[in-house]
């Protein structure tokens, strides 16, 4: 089969790998139908070294299963299915608490033998906990929809969750970006009254107000601050969800938040010091957030998607064969392209 690889960073290649096989009773084949590239992904695309033992690339993809194990009793050939962005039995001690990133049986895509999500077919690991089964064919118009599952829409929903977000909040959205438009829906879906979302991407930011964000701010630093002070009265916003994974972002999420507020930090953390010094201790600000156990939330979040009042494939603002996924990241990386669909 054909499949995306990394060797180096900015060079992303797609060429033939073996064709996955049962190789555990647990495991199911999925036929890819679509796949996507994450924000995550250009991390290792900007600064993978050279290597000669490539890296399989993508953790998001919906498909077909069109094989499945002995002990695969939940599954069967022809099941239109979602995969999270890392696989679970989703009945270990975590899993039944809802943290299925920690699952004692989980892992990761693209890695230690598993396939990615960016090729034609993949393993799919733990197939009964992991793959959750849509009810639509594979042609439906809803697929793009149906694939943020799998990991921005439960990421923006575990900010808002893991925030507290509830009816009648404020919130600020840090981030343009999809996991920030995403959890501008999730905000939404939960009841928040005003949604300021920080962004100044205009075309991002304009379906941002689309989702539902009652604001935008699109200065940065001590003028952003001072505006979402002047949009909260001086007071800042109860619940800041910050969606990209900076430092600088950070700052700014502590910046906006009210006293005794709650930050949720679910961007993919780039740094290592936590600047969280005496004024922030005085304030009584909380931390939380980390990463999204999507397998946790695609049930509950399913339904919006299907009864349409959400539409959070509109993410994707461009979309390519597999064999032109190079460009698709090329696209990301260079702010071309909000987020790419793949059709493998």
């Amino acid at each position: 089969m054909r499949a995306a690889l990394l060797y180096a960073a900015d060079d992303i290649r797609v060429e033939d790998v073996a064709d996955p096989r049962i190789q555990n009773p647990t495991d199911a084949i999925v036929r890819i139908v679509l796949a996507c590239v994450c924000g995550s992904d250009l991390w290792p695309y900007k600064s993978l070294p050279l290597t000669d033992q490539p890296r399989h690339m993508g953790h998001e993809f919906l498909g077909v299963v069109e094989e499945i194990g002995a002990e695969v009793h939940g599954l069967q050939r022809g099941d239109v299915v979602v995969a999270p962005f890392v696989y679970s039995d989703n009945t270990c001690v975590y899993c039944r608490e809802g943290l299925q990133t920690s699952c004692v049986h989980g892992g990761s895509w693209g890695v230690n033998g598993v396939d990615g999500g960016q090729g034609q077919a993949a393993r799919v690991p733990q197939a009964d906990g992991t793959l959750v089964k849509l009810p639509v064919g594979e042609d439906s118009e809803l697929l793009p929809d149906l694939l943020t599952l799998s990991d921005i829409l439960c990421t923006g929903y575990h900010a808002a969750r893991t925030a507290g977000v509830g009816r009648g909040d404020s919130v600020t959205v840090v981030g343009d970006g999809a996991v920030g438009l995403a959890a501008v829906i999730s905000a939404g879906l939960l009841g928040a009254e005003q949604i300021i979302l920080m962004g100044r991407h205009s075309q991002r930011t304009d379906l941002g107000r689309e989702f539902g964000a009652t604001d935008v701010v699109a200065e940065r630093g001590d003028e952003g601050v001072a505006r979402v002070q002047e949009l909260t009265g001086g007071e800042g916003t109860r619940k800041v969800l910050e969606c990209v994974g900076l430092r600088d972002a950070l700052v700014q999420s502590f910046g906006v938040v009210r006293a005794g507020g709650t930050i949720s930090r679910v961007g993919a953390p780039q740094f290592t010091d936590v600047p969280f010094g005496f004024g922030e201790f005085l304030r009584n600000i909380t931390l939380t957030g980390g990463v999204a156990p999507a397998r946790a939330y695609i049930e509950e979040l399913m339904p919006h998607i299907l009864d349409g009042s959400i539409n959070p494939g509109r993410v994707f603002d461009r979309e390519l064969g597999l064999e032109n996924i190079a460009d698709g990241y090329r696209a990301m990386n260079d702010r071309e392209a909000l987020k790419v669909l793949i059709r493998p």
